[in-house]
């Protein structure tokens, strides 16, 4: 197995277990569902908000399936050529999480609003991680 289709599989194994969290318990502290926001606890008090605040987790978690099935079929019938271009790809649009997401989940965190503390820089540095990963595996 190549290395391209290994560093696509890791990254389908985590978004996985991110989709089932989300579907079946997101307010779980684990898999990087939503239970480490105290906004989700919060948003119970509100019927309304937190049917909206579910409606965005089971949003997000269907996007990820979508993305998820699109990565499957490159791993299985993709060429070489497609699975590398896959991982720019990925590199590209994961990095958008340094754009909007990193500073609004680090700005929470710094106010006490994620359990537990300093989430946002392991999260900050798993994805870093994973970055770096797709761009080595687009140039080998």
């Amino acid at each position: 197995m190549s290395f391209v289709k290994i560093v696509v599989i890791l990254f389908m194994l985590l978004e996985l277990s991110n989709v089932l969290a989300l579907y079946f318990a997101p307010g779980s502290k684990y898999a990087n569902a939503v239970g480490v926001f105290a906004a989700w606890e919060a948003s119970k008090r509100d019927p309304e908000i937190h049917d909206f605040v579910r409606y965005l987790v089971y949003w997000v978690a269907g996007a990820k399936l979508i993305f998820l099935l699109l990565l499957a079929i490159i791993v299985l019938f993709g060429d070489a050529q497609v699975q590398r271009m896959s991982l720019v790809a990925l590199a590209v649009a994961t990095a958008s999480f340094y754009w909007r997401l990193f500073p609004l989940i680090r700005s929470l965190d710094r106010r006490g609003q994620i359990e537990p503390k300093n989430y946002s820089t392991v999260l900050g540095i798993m994805i870093f991680v994973f970055i770096v990963m797709f761009v080595i595996g687009a140039i080998t």
